[in-house]
């Protein structure tokens, strides 16, 4: 039951007044702090304006007109123009089972996207690079998306648009034919040519003519020059089997891997329809567009001097293609912060394609704030960076080192469902858009606002419930025994749970959902330590166990969502 809609119609009928709708009621509720004002109040200043009237006018008269016979509310009262709902216990007990009930191991599912197609474009790590922990973000952050869009009922596709195409490569190439002789790339390839492009980066800085030699090499690329094409699929060859190694530890998948050299033959189009505008103008020699008309002062680069394309015009090429391909809703770019800029002149640059309107307003930039070591900033250009495939084998082997004296089987297994959960659920647990150090001591503690936290509690009601031997399709459960404060929490917590996920994909936010899991975890702690779960009496075991099931659902399924795994046992 949807208490906050069942309040606003109830106030809105009281206010009577066609200046105010129900959303906007709505949007107005929040939960009080102090758990004696109520399950959810009115702020009635925010009312004011529009009604001319004080707060605790607007509340009085708000409550002389609800009449709550036949309501979910068992009381109103005005605390200072803040009018607080207390809503019956025995009903959000009552109700939160039966919509449970309704989709049991699927609970928290919805179909408010069917017939709508959502593009996540996400992780997108450059070839012949490592993969770092600046690429761990976005995949991870990315992969939550395309899940949550999913429950929700949308049409998801998943791309990883592969940085396989640009100068840096024709970097590559240049350092290859400079000092491939130097290394032996059938052993760890990737190291190598990280350490390759570090090389020719820094004689790029100490020579411009390597520099132009770069850009000069990058146009025969775009040439289909059958030397540098032959190179260019070396690399993107040694790059596919490391990421896929990573992702399989994720547990990621992608409906498309096109990267932007699929796009290049496609360009000449961007082309033309940024001629037939009008927009697309000289500047020393390039092709750009004056953005200044948007709001927008660094022009956007179409064609550089020397004729070749740019990473902006193969990504309009990419909006062109999948505008035809998927028809899309919602298109999201999960790419940093330090984005922003960029991604405003390509969506202002996507007006001028002759796009119908729809397809530019679901163009999305998804950023996401950095991810630091403790000395400072990453590059890759330096070689100063966190390779991701590392850092997964030490979060298991120092799980493995904490769980070595006790007695459970599939340790290995274990230990990397919480290993690399931890990791996940650490780059989720605060807001994307914030910076964040990394602190793998932090990550993999089993008492803190942490993965391992979250999954020790569901392995905990799951070791309730086969304790008990309960089976949920022949309990019954008696609401009068989840009226106490602790399992009126975890009932109130666990009604909750669908629009939280609705709220993550509105922000694009997953730490919402990481977030809620850590309040449903601790609710249902205090929930166990304070009522004996298996007891005595019958009805009040049966119902116990049956918000211990609940629980466990809401749980793995919120769990699932973040793309962590529950273990069978900690």
């Amino acid at each position: 039951m949807d208490f906050e809609k069942e309040i606003s119609e109830l106030i809105i009928k009281a206010i009577d007044n066609t200046e105010i709708n129900k959303d906007e009621i709505q949007s107005y509720l929040e939960t009080p702090k102090d758990k004696t004002n109520g399950d959810i109040s009115l702020p009635c200043f925010k009312l004011s304006k529009k009604l001319k009237k004080s707060p605790v006018q607007i509340a009085d008269d708000i409550k002389n007109n609800i009449k709550i016979d036949n309501t979910n509310i068992d009381k109103i009262d005005n605390i200072n123009g803040f009018l607080n709902f207390y809503i019956s216990k025995r009903k959000v007990v009552e109700n939160t089972i039966n919509e449970f009930n309704n989709q049991k191991e699927n609970y928290g599912q919805a179909n408010i996207g069917q017939g709508r197609n959502v593009i996540v474009e996400y992780s997108s790590p450059n070839i012949a690079k490592p993969f770092h922990i600046g690429h761990l973000k976005t995949t991870i952050i990315g992969n939550s998306l395309y899940k949550i869009y999913k429950y929700l009922g949308f049409n998801t596709i998943s791309i990883n648009h592969l940085g396989d195409y640009g100068t840096q490569f024709a970097k590559l190439i240049v350092a290859y034919q400079k000092w491939g002789d130097e290394y032996d790339l059938s052993t760890k390839p990737i190291e190598k040519l990280a350490e390759l492009y570090v090389r020719i980066n820094q004689l790029c800085e100490e020579d411009e003519s390597v520099l132009e030699e770069c850009r000069n090499t990058f146009k025969k690329l775009e040439d289909k020059d059958p030397e540098y094409i032959k190179i260019w699929k070396k690399f993107k060859a040694y790059s596919l089997i490391e990421f896929n190694e990573i992702y399989k530890l994720l547990g990621v998948h992608f409906d498309s891997t096109k990267g932007e050299a699929f796009y290049a033959d496609k360009i000449d189009e961007v082309e033309e329809l940024l001629e037939k505008s009008g927009k697309l103008i000289e500047s020393n020699g390039a092709r750009i567009i004056d953005l200044s008309s948007e709001g927008i002062d660094t022009p956007c680069i179409i064609k550089k001097a020397n004729g070749s394309s740019i990473y902006a015009t193969r990504d309009l090429a990419t909006i062109l293609y999948r505008v035809r391909k998927y028809d899309y809703y919602k298109s999201l770019y999960v790419v940093g912060n330090e984005q922003s800029l960029y991604f405003k002149q390509i969506f202002a640059v996507a007006k001028y394609l002759g796009l119908d309107k729809k397809y530019i307003n679901g163009l999305e930039h998804v950023g996401y704030g950095m991810i630091r070591l403790p000395e400072g900033k990453m590059s890759s250009r330096k070689g100063n960076f966190i390779k991701v495939k590392e850092l997964l084998n030490d979060a298991v082997e120092k799980v493995q080192n904490i769980m070595e004296d006790r007695d459970i089987e599939d340790k290995r297994e274990i230990a990397k469902q919480i290993g690399i959960g931890a990791i996940i659920f650490d780059n989720l647990k605060e807001s994307r858009i914030k910076d964040q150090v990394f602190d793998m001591k932090e990550a993999l503690n089993f008492n803190g606002e942490t993965g391992p936290y979250i999954q020790y509690t569901a392995v905990r009601t799951k070791s309730v419930l086969e304790k008990a031997k309960f089976n949920p399709s022949k309990s019954e459960v008696d609401c009068s025994c989840l009226t106490d404060d602790s399992s009126i929490d975890v009932v109130k917590t666990i009604a909750r749970f669908q629009n939280v996920i609705v709220s993550a994909m509105k922000k694009n936010e997953p730490s919402y959902i990481s977030r809620y899991l850590i309040e449903l975890s601790k609710k249902f702690s205090n929930f166990y330590n304070n009522n004996k779960i298996i007891c005595d009496d019958p009805k009040t075991q049966e119902s116990r166990l049956y918000l211990t099931y609940m629980t466990n659902i809401t749980l793995i399924n919120g769990l699932n969502l973040l793309s962590i795994e529950v273990p069978e046992k900690m």
